[in-house]
Parts: structure tokens; sequence; C-alpha cells
């Protein structure tokens, strides 16, 4: 009905890390800001009522918001399939009970197999935790992506591929610096970023319940879930010109549908995770083209394997 198949939800700007390349700028002084769990709960409802297949729990780091687990069962419950985009610096126990759920999915970003090196990247220590929960998902058999994100020449990033690999780590991508947020170096946040696709079946819903294209398209907002239904928005003319000024901005491009073109897939952390545009590459909310991602998400009411 809705035509958008999937929303990022980034329901807070607290982390527990200070990625030197966070699109979000999110940190330890981030804030859950100004969304209630009520407002969260009706986003749900009404994304379940337009047919939207997948939500995507962002943030910061989504496990410091209070209502997560809430949420995510919440979502489920909807018929809604769920990823949660974590550093998986610390998981709660509670939470691996949440993340086992059928139709929820895990997902975080990954940088080297140094500890010094991902430090140096995250600003804390986290590599050692970060990779024993991994494999502690993996031995839960919670569906899990990992995307790495190359940020330097000298970078270990082939090196830390190798190791997800080598913990059992089944659906891994890479993705280059994306400019927006902490990742400006000698670019400027714009539709250059992008990959082209912002708004073409995908939103995002932020803390302050503003929408935009994407998360990456934090410059072009098309409406606010407190001030009106998201189903309002999805209809409503910002949104469609916003649509026209992207459609003009990039060439369309016919292309057969390929699988896993499109690596890390379109689910952010701290690190961007969708080619650009400039690589010719249709894009989908999980990687590959839309309709691979609609069929993977056809099932989900009845069981889905992850987000």
């Amino acid at each position: 009905m809705s035509g958008t198949s999937f929303l990022w939800l980034e329901i807070t700007g607290k982390c527990q890390l200070e990625c030197v390349h966070c699109y979000a700028e999110s940190g330890p002084a981030g804030s859950h800001g100004v969304m209630t769990r009520a407002d969260w709960l009706r986003v749900l409802d009404e994304a379940a009522e337009l047919d939207v297949g997948m939500v995507q729990f962002i943030g910061g780091e989504p496990t410091l918001h209070p209502d997560l687990s809430e949420l995510v069962e919440y979502a489920s419950s909807r018929g809604l399939a769920v990823e949660v985009f974590s550093n998986l610096v610390h998981v709660p126990p509670r939470f691996w009970e949440v993340f086992a759920l059928p139709g929820v999915r895990l997902a975080c970003s990954y940088y080297s197999d140094d500890p010094g090196q991902h430090a140096a990247i995250t600003k804390r220590p986290s590599l050692e935790r970060t990779r024993a929960n991994i494999a502690e998902a993996v031995r839960r058999a919670i569906p899990l992506r990992v995307g790495v994100v190359d940020l330097a020449d000298e970078q270990r990033s082939q090196q830390a591929v190798a190791e997800l690999e080598s913990l059992g780590v089944s659906e891994v991508g890479s993705d280059r610096l994306r400019q927006v947020g902490r990742g400006l170096r000698d670019e400027q946040a714009s539709t250059d970023q992008l990959c082209g696709n912002c708004a073409s079946g995908v939103l995002a819903i932020t803390p302050t319940g503003e929408v935009w294209p994407c998360v990456f398209a934090r410059w072009l907002p098309v409406g606010n879930v407190r001030t009106g239904p998201l189903g309002d928005i999805l209809t409503g003319p910002e949104l469609a010109r916003v649509r026209g000024q992207l459609s003009a901005h990039f060439e369309p491009v016919e292309m057969p549908c390929v699988p896993r073109m499109c690596d890390p897939q379109c689910g952010p952390n701290c690190g961007p995770a969708c080619s650009p545009q400039g690589t010719r590459h249709p894009c989908g909310p999980r990687g590959g083209c839309r309709q691979n991602y609609q069929h993977a998400v056809a099932p989900v009411s009845a069981e889905h394997s992850r987000r």
C-alpha cells in the first residue's frame, strides 16, 4: 500500500563508542530524543498497517534504549521482520532471548583484527568484546551479518573479513568511508554520498520523530511522525518533492537483478553500508536488488530467520 518496504528506526543517539566516521555523530553524550515509547509503538502499528516488510533498530547503540526489548517484541508480533544493528560491545543477557525471536536478526560493524587499530576507529577498547559477542550470536544460531568499513589504506580490513569468516559469520560485506557526520574528510555531506535509492522503498525515522529519505540524508527532512501519521508523510508533498530532487540528481540505470550487489546492505550503524550510485548497482534494504528483498521478507509473519 505504501510502496515502502524498509524503515530505519534510529531510536537513540547514545552510544558507548565514538567512531571516527559515525554518520550520526553519536556517543556517550547522546540522548534518546523526544520520541516516547508510545510514539515508537504507534510508528510500528502504522508500519504494519502500511505493509512495511522490515524495520531496523539503530542508533547510536539501540541496546542502550530502555524500551528496545519491548519494541522488538512488539514489531515481531505485528508481523514485521526486525534487524537490530548493534556495536555488540555489550549485550545484556536478557537481549539474547530477544535476538533469538523468530523474524529477528542482528548486524554490526567490524574494522580490523588488530585491537589497537579497531580501538583507534571506535575510540574505545572494543574488539575483544565485539568479537566475543559475534561468536556468541553464531553459537546461538542467531542470524547475523557484519559489515567491514574500510577507512584507510593500512587498515587490516581484509584480515577482519577473514577473521569473521573463521568465526562462522556467513554474511560479511564491505564498504568505503561515507562522508557524512564525523565521516567528513575532504568532501561534504551531499547527495554525492548517497546510493541513489533513498526514499525509494526506504525511509528513516529519528529520535526527534523527523523522517528522512535515508539515515545518510539528514539534510532532507520530509515530515515528522510526532505531528502527523506516517501514511500522510508517505503520500505528502515533501516526500514527493525530495524524491523528484533525488531522481533528477541520479541518472536512472536499468540493470538486471544481481543478488548481493550492495554490501554490507543498507543497514548502517556507525559505518555506512550501501554501495554508492557511482557503482551503477541497484541497492535494496538487505543488499542485492529490491526484488530479492521482497521475496525474502514475504514469509516473515510465519518465520523469518533474522534481520
